[in-house]
């Protein structure tokens, strides 16, 4: 395998694995619908709902990671459709073209897959139509749950940045670093698993070699997760810490989240680095963007 095709390549965890994959010799492909060009890789800007775009830009390739799609939680709820035509649909022709050409998948999935918000929903519908293929369509799809991928790069929603998806790690940095006060949904006993996003990238690839040479399991998961338990209310403190400043005030949940849930990965893929070693570049490139 020399030649991988990465959808999705252009955004926060693709850029990591392009790099990777670029460090490691391999030749990189990206489908994307924006124009974002990434160091040592050759960009098509395409649709993932488009099967013929899907299809073509397959047949060239000998591998692929899966990681185009629409994020969010609540901010999914009133318009659920995006998410299921990129996220269902878009797999589908995926799964599709590969089972046609006879190549593995990597196919990124969540954590959270459980909860209902459209999010998790379509992440989930994706993960099972991937154990169908290899069930039943000879496929070759490995899933592999990604948790709470933090790191630079990673753009802030506004009022800091252009993202359309509110992530922890973006807005607890940027409200700190702003003098803004850092809203935790619920009491913050929310206990989620923090990995820096060069280790998803770590595990997504090695995922993918793994399959090339020995195929995938019908019901195989890899969890792409430090193992360790911290709550949001411990994360937001912690950035506080760093900062060196901020003030943590608390706001009701979210639609689509829950209180007191926990999303830890159980059998990490990953040996864990220290929980919060990439948090110290993560607040200086987030004090460089907001520069």
């Amino acid at each position: 395998m020399k030649h991988v095709l990465v959808t999705g390549g252009a955004g926060f965890i693709g850029s990591y694995v392009v790099a990777d994959l670029v460090s490691k010799g391999y030749e990189v492909t990206v489908l994307d619908s924006r124009g974002r060009r990434l160091p040592g890789a050759v960009t098509i800007l395409g649709d993932i709902r488009d099967e013929v775009a899907v299809g073509e830009a397959v047949a060239h390739a000998e591998g692929i990671i899966h990681l185009a799609g629409v994020l969010g939680t609540a901010e999914m709820i009133a318009n659920p459709r995006p998410a299921i035509e990129v996220n269902v649909l878009g797999a589908l022709n995926v799964f599709e073209a590969a089972a046609t050409h006879g190549i593995p998948v990597v196919n990124i999935a969540t954590g959270n897959y459980w909860m209902d918000n459209t999010y998790s929903i379509s992440k989930d519908m994706a993960d099972r139509l991937a154990r169908m293929y290899n069930a039943f369509r000879g496929g070759q799809v490995t899933s592999v749950r990604a948790f709470d991928a933090y790191g630079p790069g990673q753009i802030p929603a506004a009022p800091f940045g252009p993202s359309r998806v509110r992530k922890i790690m973006p807005s607890f940095v940027c409200r700190a670093l702003s003098d803004v006060p850092i809203e935790v949904y619920g009491d913050g006993a929310q206990v989620i698993d923090l990995i820096y996003a060069e280790d998803v990238a770590r595990v997504l690839v090695d995922a993918l070699v793994a399959t090339a040479i020995r195929g995938a399991a019908a019901d195989e998961v890899i969890e792409a997760g430090s193992g360790v338990a911290v709550t949001v209310l411990e994360v937001a403190q912690k950035v506080v810490e760093v900062v060196g400043k901020g003030e943590i005030i608390h706001l009701p949940m979210r639609p689509g989240e829950h209180a007191g849930a926990v999303i830890v990965a159980k059998t990490p893929a990953v040996a864990a680095r220290p929980l919060y070693a990439g948090l110290p570049p993560t607040v200086d490139w987030y004090r460089d963007y907001l520069a």
